[in-house]
């Protein structure tokens, strides 16, 4: 038998379709069909008139998903009792618009409520208007993330906290309780800059990165560049998991346009789901919020099932 990616999900977290029903059907579908694991996003506001460009549309601007978000935690929690096994994933919170031990806590009592099933995907934002409602400074976030990092791991598995630092300080305390994962909760970043290859080498567990946005070629790039980010600090990269965010736009027949990834009928995206699984990728999750499919909750589990079979 193959290597074999996981499967995951993201949950109908954002948009028009926001609704406990909702949630609930593709949450306990998700988990009775085997889909290994589902996840949600963090968004705090959708500006009129951004400061920062969104990367992932070529105009530059927001999808309108984004205007309506549910918390992304606080969604998990009710996921989680609804739910037995599947797993529970952010990809990702931005980690500068709450304080670390507030982080810490609300992180830790999702993976207790839910015996274990927390995946913790975390970010550094790119809004700066999210930074600015947030009274966080825009510079320095790359220094800033290192220290919050650290000061995270801490509260997890020390059984007494103290830190100081340049941003961050702690006296000593007696924080708990403590993650039924140990050490801690696996620890995922979003980014592709070698500051970021470089900061999951020393304090993460794992890269979630973003398939559809440009060749494939360039992922496999990037999980080779951060394979050699883990060399070069005397790590083993087999050590490092790597998650992969997808958003299938699927199509009833193939297009007489040039294919993107992730784009086209169900066969074609499920050569790129192969491509991916042979880069080493250990899990695959699969964004339907943004496309037509995200409109209805039946077709959305009956194409992530089509789907995974390629993983496997």
């Amino acid at each position: 038998m193959g290597f074999c990616m996981k499967v995951g999900l993201f949950l109908p977290q954002v948009g028009e379709h926001v609704t406990t029903e909702n949630i609930l059907y593709i949450a306990t579908e998700a988990e009775k069909e085997g889909i290994d694991s589902v996840w949600v996003l963090d968004r705090l506001l959708w500006p009129i008139k951004p400061q920062t460009p969104y990367a992932a549309s070529p105009d530059g601007s927001l999808p309108v998903e984004y205007q309506n978000v549910l918390d992304p935690l606080t969604t998990l929690t009710y996921v989680a009792a609804v739910t037995e096994q599947i797993s529970l994933g952010t990809s990702v919170i931005d980690i500068f618009f709450q304080n670390p031990i507030v982080l810490s806590k609300r992180i830790t009592t999702l993976d207790i409520l839910s015996d274990g099933r927390v995946i913790a995907g975390l970010g550094i934002g790119w809004s700066k208007d999210e930074y600015e409602v947030s009274g966080i400074p825009y510079k320095d976030r790359g220094t800033r993330a290192d220290e919050y990092l650290q000061v995270l791991k801490k509260i997890w598995t020390d059984a007494v906290v103290e830190f100081k630092g340049q941003f961050y300080n702690i006296p000593a305390s007696k924080i708990g309780p403590k993650p039924v994962q140990k050490p801690h909760p696996p620890i995922l970043l979003g980014g592709f800059s070698p500051k970021t290859f470089s900061r999951i080498v020393n304090y993460a567990n794992g890269w979630i990165g973003v398939a559809g946005f440009g060749p494939l070629e360039q992922l496999e790039q990037a999980i080779n560049g951060l394979k050699e980010s883990a060399r070069k600090a005397d790590k083993d990269p087999s050590k490092i998991s790597i998650y992969m965010g997808s958003y299938p736009n699927v199509l009833e027949s193939p297009s007489n346009q040039i294919r993107t990834p992730m784009t086209g009928t169900i066969e074609q995206i499920g050569s790129d789901i192969e491509q991916i699984k042979a880069m080493g990728t250990d899990h695959i999750i699969f964004g339907h919020l943004f496309s037509s499919v995200g409109r209805d909750m039946k077709k959305m589990v009956e194409v992530t099932k089509e789907l995974a079979r390629f993983a496997k």
